[in-house]
């Protein structure tokens, strides 16, 4: 049986020297270059044409998620699989999104890691079971925009401005206690207890 090539792709070079360590005794597996960087990366999958790309997502010079792209894009047969510590699902969603074919942290065994290179050479998808578990948790129900009055929007605007509450007041031609009522209002409707979450907040939702 023609062995599945692999290439490795890892800014540490200490990781790539114990991965190769681990695949050297497999005899389905040949690891035919090994790269510390984006641009290694593209010129040795280019030089050697391998089955599958052991990836890792945070390079010095590029996102993983973007290597991963281009790799898949320039290579249609190639099977990447991501290879990383960060275990959250907006970047397995990335990466599943520009083609990666499975997603392994880097505390997998030897031999959960020999699967999911024999499971994507095949064809199919590969998820280290913290992943799959991962993907199993339900999304988080979104939090409604609060409604504001049109004062309201004009006091937290002046407070993203960083304004003080007399300031505020002397501008909007309203009392200082009237400013402090529509900041109490603001950091209730909110669900927050200080300036710097309402202005995160408020950004988040566009309202600033």
């Amino acid at each position: 049986m023609t062995p599945i090539r692999v290439v490795l792709v890892d800014d540490h070079r200490m990781l790539l020297a114990g991965l190769q360590m681990l695949l050297q005794p497999l005899d389905f597996i040949s690891v035919v270059g090994t790269a510390t960087c984006a641009a290694e990366a593209y010129a040795i999958v280019a030089q050697h044409h391998p089955d599958v790309v052991l990836l890792d997502i945070n390079l010095p010079d590029q996102s993983g998620v973007d290597v991963c792209r281009q790799l898949t894009q320039a290579q249609p047969g190639l099977k990447v699989l991501a290879l990383t510590t960060l275990q959250e699902k907006s970047y397995v969603t990335r990466m599943m999104q520009e083609g990666a074919a499975g997603y392994v942290l880097k505390n997998a065994s030897p031999e959960v890691l020999a699967e999911a290179i024999t499971r994507v050479h095949a064809g199919k998808k590969y998820f280290s079971d913290e992943i799959q578990e991962l993907l199993l948790q339900p999304e988080p129900t979104p939090v409604a925009r609060p409604l504001l009055t049109r004062r309201e929007r004009e006091v937290l605007a002046l407070i993203a401005g960083g304004l003080t509450s007399q300031e505020m007041a002397e501008k909007l031609f309203v009392s200082a206690l009237t400013i402090e009522t529509h900041r109490r209002n603001l950091l209730t409707k909110f669900g927050v207890h200080n300036t710097a979450m309402l202005i995160r907040l408020a950004a988040e939702y566009q309202l600033l």
